[in-house]
């Protein structure tokens, strides 16, 4: 049966009173917490906190239904302005007496309020002011839950390391915010070894053409890659202007700090596309399903109450607004907080008087409870440390048109990844490869700040380095030994270089200039680096800064040889320069002098007629060249090993025949001593000679026709010198040639005719060039040519860049690496040279020219002072004895008589020489082999028998062996002779 609605009215609004009034009294009983926000409403940020720090309250309530207390927000608008936001913190406070002021948004405005909140021991609990220059080391009651703006730094160090970038110019606004994370970025810049050249700081006040005036300054310094660290207003002018300056065409590369990035959605369509190819990075929100809920409630709720906003998607600092509220409300109701006023009440009427501020009772329990608080937000993990929000992992977004493609990630711990949560133990990493491969600005996947690598256009020596055009596609290609030690060198750099060659040519695609003037392109900015056979000089390095070099270096001449000397017939000379055949003929005449006067008076032999005299005199000494080598062996043997005494008999015959051509015999006993020491250096000289000319014979030497460059010079013969190189220079100042004799050559080919030539037919006599050069030249007429003088220092080859750069000492370092792998360096040559070395050595191969007189001074130097000696003494001796006595006869003639008479008396016969009609020694004494080898009744043996017996005691004796006639000036003695 129905019931009629009459009789149900008065229940049911019965039941729905108690409802109420339930509810009220619940809610009576609860603490009401007031909270106050400062946000800039009118901003992005402010609109979207607000919408959703209102949703996080009743979210949380929604909850926690059950909790004691209940937050109550008091919300004020900063305008933007610092003031503004100051006399709003000071009204929360004074007024409505909060417990926690969420906000200010920006750290201008954080900067100040963070003050008022230690002196009233308020929280001060920011989301979105992220300067590192804002910390709770200024007050304790500033609490960022929020990542500091430092946290990213690391992260976009990775990135700028993993591209390699080795220059990079930040742009940042003049505000607190974008002026505190500069510090920051420069420490870590420089840990990587990347240079700041340029900082670009755009205050907020500047118009569209003076930040124009600033990009064209960029675009003028070739600066090409850019760091970009502002808000999303002034960020959004810079791309469309820098859009607009052909700053984001194919080339150049822009990355943004996670302030620009978490505001890309409210940018525009226009913004976004000039905003092409840009990378970003921002901190990472891990998925949920209460994190799609809340996005689409909060998508829905802010499109009805803000139909007319621009705002379509929700961003971090929204989500860190939800998250802040829940951590104040979680520690509020934690901390037991109950509402109550400052302990000074500001007994002033003004609203602002910092003066009267009084402190609150529930701040210091409340700041402990909300640095402690703990929880899985919608932004993540919500820690604080420090006063701080913990930093998590960050995305690396590739902005392309109004898309942002995720291309990998960061962590402190994995460094650079493209998966975030890949299992196992991973190494931190810096390489690209971790990431997804970028499309940079100009629409191009090729990596931006490509090096710009010039190289020379060379006629000759092309194995060096050399251009061709593909006829294709008209693009160069660069082949060459020191292309590929460039490219082994970075390969080895640990880090990512990316290079293009650009031959430095004319329009005609000719040679633009010189090696100087190329690297004066370096200094122009037209070129980043450059590659080729460039030698490292001082004068080079004022331009420009070399890396260590990575060739052989220094400068040599190249000469024609002669033909070959064992053809010439008067190569016997050879082997003893002039200098020292003339001091060997003029010792020769004197040791023969020295024993004609040692020897006249007493030994029959060197007596005679003056030609006779003359003619014994010079036979004695020469003859000494070639007797005494053989004597001296034979009774050497034979002292040294005497069981080798068969040898020295068989060798009897011999010797007689040699006596017996050679029987000159001395009797003095200083000519013995003169002759001893005589046989001695001829027997050096002698050995000397020898070795020499058998060497001459026997081994091929290659004879420059020019080695010492003062005889070029002095004869005024023309020399050459490789074509557009720094030798010309070198050749006129260093080495002092006229101009007018110098001839430049391209080619190995061109080498060969100029010295082939000869001086008398248009060639030259050298071309000088660095060793390099040479050694390939040689390596294919080795033949012909050698290498020959002083090698004149130079560092070598080495590659050039701009000065201060800071890719020198990793190239250095790595062409070290290179260098010292021999396997490595050995097959770039081979590949480059075909290893066509063979004939090096041999060309180096220099005669010496003979024995000069400096290796034999002392020998000369020893017989000359005994010959001298025993001259002089013998002399004396004679000039003590026969010099004319003091009588009255002698007192009356001349000195020229005196020395004359003395004269006549030397060129007698000495009467008091009793071994005048025998004979003397001979000038080789006669080995006792001859005495083994006779028979005992033979005439030798007992003419030596009678020798033994009857002489004096001499070691061969004083008879003559060759008449066997005894002396007798023993038995019959002649008077004195008297003068």
């Amino acid at each position: 049966m129905a019931i009629p609605k009459q009789k149900l009215t008065l229940p049911f609004f019965t039941l729905l009173l108690v409802n109420m009034w339930s509810k009220q009294m619940v809610i009576m009983a609860m603490e009401i917490i007031p909270i106050g926000a400062v946000l800039d409403l009118n901003s992005t940020v402010g609109e979207m906190a607000e919408s959703c720090i209102s949703m996080a309250v009743s979210d949380f309530y929604a909850v926690n239904a059950d909790f004691k207390t209940r937050l109550a927000l008091f919300t004020r608008d900063s305008s933007s302005d610092v003031v503004a936001a100051t006399s709003s913190v000071l009204d929360l406070m004074k007024n409505e007496q909060v417990h926690a002021i969420i906000g200010p948004q920006k750290s201008s405005q954080a900067k100040f309020v963070i003050e008022l909140g230690g002196k009233a021991e308020v929280p001060i609990v920011s989301f979105a002011a992220t300067s590192p220059t804002l910390s709770a080391t200024q007050s304790k009651y500033f609490v960022r839950t929020a990542q500091d703006d430092s946290s990213q730094v690391k992260a976009i160090a990775s990135i700028v390391q993993a591209y390699g970038w080795r220059e990079i110019v930040p742009i940042y606004e003049d505000t607190e915010y974008g002026n505190g994370l500069v510090p920051f970025l420069l420490d870590a810049f420089q840990e990587i070894d990347t240079r700041v050249p340029y900082r670009s700081r755009i205050p907020l006040y500047f118009n569209d053409t003076q930040i124009m005036r600033e990009l064209d300054k960029l675009k003028a310094m070739q600066k090409s890659i850019f760091l970009v660290h502002m808000s999303a207003s002034l960020g959004s002018r810079l791309f469309l202007l820098a859009k607009d300056a052909g700053m984001m065409s194919e080339g150049y590369a822009w990355l943004v700090t996670a302030g620009l990035s978490t505001l890309l959605d409210p940018l525009g369509s226009e913004v976004m596309d000039s905003m092409r190819g840009v990378l970003g990075i921002k901190p990472h929100i891990p998925t949920s399903k209460k994190l799609e809920s809340f996005k689409s409630r909060w998508s829905k709720n802010f499109t009805i109450s803000k139909p007319q906003s621009k705002i379509k998607e929700l961003n971090l600092f929204g989500l860190w607004a939800y998250d802040t509220v829940w951590a104040i409300a979680m520690a509020v109701e934690k901390a037991g907080i109950v509402r109550s006023r400052y302990v000074k009440q500001n007994t002033s009427e003004s609203t602002v008087d910092i003066a009267a501020l009084g402190k609150s009772e529930t701040g210091p329990r409340l700041l402990s409870s909300i640095l402690s608080t703990r929880f899985q937000g919608l932004s993540g993990d919500f820690h604080l440390a420090g006063g701080e929000r913990v930093p998590s992992a960050f995305e690396i977004l590739n902005l392309i048109g109004k898309a942002e493609r995720v291309i990998g990630y960061w962590t402190p711990e994995r460094g650079l990844s493209r998966n975030l949560y890949a299992n196992g133990k991973i190494a931190y990493s810096t390489s690209k490869n971790k990431l997804k491969e970028p499309i940079w600005p100009g629409d191009t996947t090729q990596q931006p700040k490509r090096l710009r690598i010039g190289v020379p256009l060379k006629t000759g020596f092309n194995e060096f380095i050399k251009v061709e055009w593909n006829p294709e596609d008209d693009k160069p290609n660069v082949s060459g030994f020191t292309r590929d030690v460039f490219v082994s060198v970075v390969e080895a750099l640990p880090f990512p270089l990316p290079y293009e060659f650009i031959p430095f040519v004319n329009k005609s695609k000719q040679s633009a200039g010189t090696y100087n003037e190329l690297l004066d392109q370096i200094k122009l900015k037209n070129f980043d680096a450059a590659v080729g056979d460039i030698t490292i000089i001082a004068n080079r390095s004022t331009n420009v800064d070399f890396t260590l070099p990575f060739s052989e270096s220094g400068i040599r001449m190249v000469v024609l040889t002669k033909r070959d000397e064992r053809e010439n017939m008067w190569i016997f000379l050879k082997p003893l320069r002039p200098e020292l055949w003339l001091t060997t003929g003029i010792a020769f005449i004197f040791t023969g002098l020295v024993v004609w006067v040692l020897e006249h008076r007493e030994n029959k032999v060197f007596r005679g007629k003056p030609a006779q005299q003359l003619g014994t005199t010079l036979w004695f000494s020469f003859s000494t060249l070639f007797f005494a080598h053989s004597n001296f062996s034979l009774n050497l043997i034979r002292l040294i090993f005497p069981f080798l005494d068969f040898l020295t008999t068989a060798s009897s015959c011999y010797y007689r025949a040699k006596l017996m051509f050679s029987g000159e015999k001395v009797v003095n006993n200083w000519t013995r001593f003169v002759l001893i020491i005589w046989i001695f250096v001829v027997l050096i000289i002698s050995q000397s000679y020898t070795a020499s000319l058998a060497s001459m014979l026997t081994v091929k030497r290659l004879q420059p026709t020019f080695v010492d460059v003062k005889e070029i010079r002095k004869n005024g013969y023309f020399v050459g010198h490789q074509k557009n190189s720094f030798v010309k220079d070198f050749l006129v100042k260093q080495l002092n040639f006229n101009d007018n004799m110098l001839r430049e050559y391209s080619t190995p080919e061109e080498y060969h005719d100029a010295l082939s030539n000869g001086i008398h037919n248009g060639g030259v006599a050298a071309i000088f060039a660095e060793i390099p050069y040479i050694k390939l030249f040689l390596a294919k007429y080795c033949s012909k040519f050698q290498m020959v003088g002083p090698t004149y220092k130079t560092d070598g080859f080495g590659f050039a860049f701009p000065l201060g750069s800071p890719l020198v000492p990793y190239i250095s370092r790595a062409i070290l690496n290179v260098t010292q792998d021999k396997d490595k360096m050995e097959e770039i040559e081979r590949r480059n040279f075909g290893g066509e070395t063979t004939c090096l050595d041999q060309a180096a191969m220099v005669p010496s020219g003979g024995l000069g007189l400096p290796s034999f001074g002392g020998l000369f130097i020893i017989t000359g002072v005994a010959s001298m000696s025993a001259l002089l003494i013998y002399v004396t001796k004679f000039l003590y004895i026969h010099w004319p006595a003091s009588n009255t006869v002698d007192q009356e003639r001349s000195f020229y008589m005196r020395v004359l008479e003395l004269a006549k008396h030397f060129d007698k016969e000495d009467p008091s020489a009793h071994h005048l009609n025998g004979a003397g020694t001979r000038v080789h004494p006669v080995p006792s082999a001859e005495i083994v080898g006779a028979s005992p009744d033979s005439d030798d043996a007992r003419s030596h028998s009678r020798t033994s017996s009857e002489g004096s005691g001499d070691i061969i004796g004083d008879q003559d062996h060759d008449n066997h006639t005894p002396r007798s000036s023993a038995a019959n003695p002649e008077p004195p002779h008297t003068p």
